[in-house]
């Protein structure tokens, strides 16, 4: 098979895996042996393989209007949220298409995770009605298209665990229901079948805990139940994908009682999260400061894990910009990455995905 006349298939191929996500789209259009490759698994592994990948943390964010900005929270007017890009490697910054129907911008607090190519969302508030969604969104980095998936089934939830095992199965866990009720039930959607599937329930219910796929693991760390309302556990509990159970509950696994939305697993294995102007990582079973957080992102929005890295999103106080540091976890360095002003407001969500 010829990829590009003239050329042996393997220099053609190497042609291919360095083409920019932002062209992959054309690529895909071109003919058909080209759509093939680059749509293939092996593509993405080579891409990775030969370092010639993308990096992207892909955010929901306030959009920010120049001439509006100082107004939002004076006005009471609820800021819209779209889907932004930081290419941490060049610090370049985009925004991605809309979903289609949404013109009123995402459902607030929607969830966000990567699954190879692709970006799942799901759940969130209507911001007009506020209705809970169920809908599930995805968009495909190579085709830079959305596509409906099946819609979540059960109660609508809300604040709800989310993680990804970033091959094909993205896991729902906990949050609460309509009237408040904290739940401790799970399910996992495969992104390829366009199912979904029950898990068993949780021991405790865990509303606002936080979802991380860890050594081949689901952890689900805090979260509270209903007579608590928003009075943090520091327990987690983990769920054995291979013998699909839950196993014991981790007691103390945090520190203090604290919301732990800024938890997260690096390349290394290691938790780290913001706690108390620090970076801190969980070393055995002590959590131990890495390095102080910059003090114009002492108010974390979000944290994502990258390789070796964390992207922190972060202010200095109310109604400051938001800022983007890059953490080094060899060296605990940071580098200050360029923030736009369009690209200045809140995160409410976001994930790391490699194209």
């Amino acid at each position: 098979m010829e990829l590009i006349p003239g050329l042996p298939y393997d220099i053609a191929r190497d042609c291919l895996i360095r083409v920019k996500y932002k062209q992959l789209a054309t690529v895909v259009s071109i003919c058909k042996s080209w759509k093939s490759e680059t749509e293939s698994p092996e593509f993405r592994r080579l891409r990775r393989a030969t370092c010639t990948g993308q990096k992207l943390v892909v955010m929901a964010q306030a959009r920010v209007n120049p001439n509006q900005a100082s107004n939002i929270m004076k006005n009471g007017v609820s800021p819209v949220y779209r889907f932004t890009l930081l290419e941490p490697d060049t610090g370049d910054w985009c925004e991605l298409p809309p979903i289609p129907g949404f013109s009123n911008g995402l459902p607030l607090f929607c969830q966000v995770a990567s699954v190879g190519s692709d970006l799942v969302v799901l759940g969130g508030l209507d911001p007009v009605t506020w209705e809970v969604s169920v809908s599930v969104f995805i968009f495909n980095f190579v085709s830079a298209t959305w596509r409906r998936g099946a819609d979540m089934p059960g109660v609508r939830r809300s604040f709800f665990g989310f993680a990804s095992d970033f091959d094909r199965m993205v896991y729902v866990v906990g949050g609460h229901d309509d009237d408040k009720n904290a739940l401790r039930s799970t399910m996992a959607y495969d992104t390829a079948k366009d199912e979904w599937l029950s898990l068993p329930d949780m021991a405790r219910e865990r509303d606002e805990c936080k979802a991380i796929f860890r050594h081949g693991k689901l952890h689900v760390i805090g979260g509270y139940c209903t007579e608590m309302q928003g009075r943090f556990e520091r327990t987690a509990e983990v769920f054995e994908i291979a013998s699909w159970q839950w196993e014991n509950v981790l007691d103390d696994l945090l520190e203090d009682a604290m919301c732990p939305n800024t938890c997260v697993c690096g390349s290394d294995g290691e938790l780290y999260m913001c706690r108390g102007g620090y970076v801190v990582a969980l070393k055995g079973s002590t959590w131990k400061p890495v390095a102080d957080l910059p003090a114009d992102v002492s108010n974390i929005a979000n944290v994502t894990a990258w390789q070796d890295k964390l992207v922190v999103i972060g202010t200095a106080g109310f109604r400051e910009p938001y800022m983007a540091y890059v953490l080094d976890l060899k060296n605990y360095k940071w580098k200050k990455m360029e923030t736009p002003q369009q690209y200045s407001g809140h995160v409410q969500s976001g994930c790391y995905l490699e194209i």
